[in-house]
């Protein structure tokens, strides 16, 4: 259904208040579309991870928080969906308003503070759909009063190893205050001991779950370093680069929205975390893949984040501005990339641009 009417109905969700108008689009999702899915161009499967994934457009975490629309998602052309942020316990978050259009800018600003349902309840969701194909990864996050964050990302292996495709270990919100300092350090190294530690004892007869950590894309180069050596070490499978920003662009042109405190996302992100991630991309030398995130609006915006060292992307706030039938025109532009530079896949792109962009000036 959502794919038949949603181009009328996304202005009129733009007349809504922002969090009144995802939840609407999640009810939304949950009547089964009359569209019939189209089968990818086979150029576009990716491998990584272990995980054989149809095409490499995944839906970002923060859009199905609580799990309730992974198989919805999947219909919709997506490659891979990624649910959460998660909480052990469930938090109501930070008090509204807490998201925010930058309609000029086409970015979003949300400080929404990890609200989840919590564990318990996207368990029973994920449990119920485990027939159902799909990759579908979990991301974790800690609970705000919490006492013990790591122990929270611990548990939350525990819990989520039976169906999660993929962890992606969210340290990188600045929405909660203190999470990021997770990402430096000696805490940094301690984290992943224990969880690599925890995913080795929960693994399944099938194999481990793939651990996968989002990064900010606000870190200083010798931050990254520390970041990325840690990984390495511990042999984590791979990185998302990156979350969102606190920094504001003088670029953008609403200013006055731009004043609100929380993480930036969309087009402004663009730069910044492209960058980040061709910094990071020569770093790794090849020892785990990366998925970038941060300001994908079209299939040119994709074929650069995949050039600068991605072989998997996510996106979300561009949905808002671009609607659904973006994720066709990102994948049919893609396929066209790869037939017009006589490319066999998406592999042959990854990275190529990578070392080229590290000797630019910093973006603003």
């Amino acid at each position: 259904m959502i794919g038949l009417i949603e181009p009328l109905a996304r202005p009129l969700l733009r007349l809504l208040d922002p969090e009144d108008a995802h939840r609407l689009a999640i009810h939304a999702l949950k009547v089964p579309p009359f569209v019939k899915r189209v089968a990818d161009d086979p150029r576009l499967a990716v491998r990584a991870f272990g995980l054989n994934f149809p095409n490499p457009v995944g839906m970002a975490a923060g859009f199905d928080k609580h799990a309730e629309v992974p198989d919805a998602l999947l219909k919709l052309g997506f490659g891979f969906v990624e649910v959460g942020t998660v909480t052990p316990l469930p938090q109501p978050g930070n008090p509204r308003p807490r998201l925010f259009r930058l309609d000029r800018d086409e970015g979003v600003i949300n400080r929404l503070g990890f609200n989840s349902e919590g564990a318990a309840a996207v368990l029973r969701r994920l449990a119920a759909r485990t027939n159902k194909g799909g990759i579908v990864g979990v991301n974790v996050g800690a609970n705000k009063d919490s006492g013990d964050r790591i122990a929270d990302y611990v548990r939350l292996i525990e819990t989520f190893a039976p169906v999660a495709s993929y962890f992606s270990v969210n340290i990188s919100s600045p929405n909660t205050p203190g999470l990021r300092d997770l990402q430096q350090g000696k805490m940094f190294d301690t984290l992943l001991a224990r969880l690599m530690e925890e995913r080795s004892r929960v693994s399944r007869p099938a194999g481990t779950t793939p651990m996968l950590i989002k990064i900010a894309p606000d870190l200083a180069l010798d931050e990254l370093d520390d970041i990325i050596a840690a990984a390495r070490r511990h042999r984590v499978d791979g990185m998302i680069v990156g979350n969102t920003t606190v920094a504001r662009p003088p670029t953008l042109r609403d200013r006055a929205t731009a004043r609100e405190a929380g993480g930036l996302s969309g087009r402004p992100l663009f730069a910044l975390a492209t960058r980040m991630l061709a910094e990071a991309y020569v770093r790794v030398e090849g020892a785990f893949p990366l998925i970038g995130v941060g300001g994908i609006d079209s299939g040119e915006a994709a074929i650069a984040k995949i050039r600068a060292g991605a072989c998997l992307i996510e996106l979300y706030s561009a949905l808002v501005f671009h609607g659904l039938q973006l994720i066709a025109t990102i994948k049919s532009e893609l396929s066209d990339a790869l037939r017009r530079d006589r490319r066999g896949g998406i592999d042959e792109l990854v990275g190529v641009d990578a070392r080229a962009l590290t000797a630019q000036s910093w973006p603003l």
